[in-house]
């Protein structure tokens, strides 16, 4: 049994930064104990507030699911320098360690969905939706930085590359390394947009 001690406190929790502070939590119960310890008590707990406040934003464990991807995504995206809209090279995925580095649990949540979602193929509509954001996102910004069209599979290639090294870094850390990656494959990006200009 638990201590009363030891018990977090109960917060008030604003309805607009309450949400963003559920989805938050949601997304940490998720990375750190997979999808199956997705449960409104374990939500209600990691932010501190009543059981009730979970079931009255989402209505049903499956919102509660997509809207966490969503917001993951959404987050990851907007920090992770991949779209800079540059142009440069040098400024591709430049923020992309510092986004595992600090966001660890939105990478790991949105690992741990796509495992479940061999499990659970109703969440593969969501992941791909979602995931299609950051496919198109890659494809515009090597669009500015390379000469003459960018077919899906390069912009794919690039992403997967990416994506590794995002789980690189979230399993082993590593950080020099993956930033020494992201170096070879900005020159490798160079090196093409010198060929296809014809240099």
């Amino acid at each position: 049994m638990t201590d009363p001690a030891e018990r977090r406190p109960r917060k008030r929790v604003t309805y607009g930064a309450g949400r963003e502070a559920l989805l938050d939590a949601a997304v940490r119960v998720v990375a750190r104990g997979g999808l199956r310890r997705l449960t409104y008590r374990a939500v209600a707990e990691e932010a501190g507030v009543t059981h009730g406040l979970v079931v009255h934003h989402f209505g049903s464990r499956d919102a509660l699911i997509e809207e966490a991807l969503t917001h993951a995504i959404r987050t990851s995206l907007s920090s992770s320098a991949l779209e800079p809209g540059t142009g440069d090279t040098a400024d591709f995925a430049a923020g992309l360690t510092d986004m595992v580095a600090t966001g660890p649990d939105h990478q790991a949540f949105q690992y741990e969905l796509l495992l479940e979602s061999r499990r659970r193929p109703e969440l593969l509509p969501h992941l791909r939706a979602l995931y299609d954001e950051y496919f198109d996102a890659a494809r515009r910004e090597l669009t500015q930085m390379l000469p003459g069209p960018v077919d899906e599979g390069l912009s794919r290639m690039v992403f997967a590359t990416l994506e590794g090294l995002v789980l690189h870094q979230l399993v082993f850390g590593e950080r020099d390394v993956i930033e020494s990656a992201l170096d070879e494959l900005r020159a490798t990006l160079r090196l093409l947009a010198r060929e296809r200009a014809g240099d």
